[in-house]
């Protein structure tokens, strides 16, 4: 059934123009992978909907660019942008409810990948995550001052995400 979501994936999305150069469009800085996130992200914060619809046909050729990259560069862009993702956007009795999680999650991503013989790619994306965090801190300052949904009803729209994982409540 058609349902609200948190927000889509940009591959499958259609937006409004309206909402698109309301929010300034994709962050260039994230370059690929997450840019979707902060997007959506951003348009939930200013107060818009998302609306999944099941009967929408999407054809969508995946990681056909990246592959060809190497392996590093979808986990390197991918946990660069994760990190800035989550400071930039995440409201702040959220960002302090949810801070411990992020962190362990993300110490558990460099051991993860370092066993796999990945540690080169994820080590260099934490640390280019961090050089970035003044530019991310600075955007996150507009972005929360143009904040119009609340962080309980953010919130309550992120759990209910989890329950396709059956962790929702």
């Amino acid at each position: 059934e058609p349902e609200e979501v948190f927000g889509p994936c940009a591959a499958a999305a259609l937006y409004r123009r309206s909402a698109l150069l309301e929010m300034g469009g994709l962050d260039e800085a994230f370059f690929c992978y997450f840019e979707d996130v902060d997007l959506a992200f951003r348009l939930r914060l200013a107060g818009h909907r998302c609306l999944y619809v099941p009967d929408a046909v999407v054809r969508h050729v995946g990681s056909a660019s990246s592959d060809r990259r190497g392996a590093g560069f979808a986990l390197y862009h991918g946990h660069r942008n994760l990190v800035w993702t989550f400071v930039k956007n995440m409201p702040g009795p959220l960002l302090a409810l949810y801070w411990p999680h992020h962190l362990l999650l993300n110490l558990v991503a460099l051991a993860w990948f370092t066993l796999r013989g990945q540690g080169r790619a994820i080590w260099r994306a934490k640390r280019d995550a961090l050089r970035g965090l003044p530019r991310v801190l600075r955007q996150r300052r507009g972005v929360q001052a143009g904040r119009r949904v609340g962080s309980a009803q953010l919130r309550r729209l992120m759990v209910r995400g989890w329950r396709g994982f059956g962790l929702g409540r």
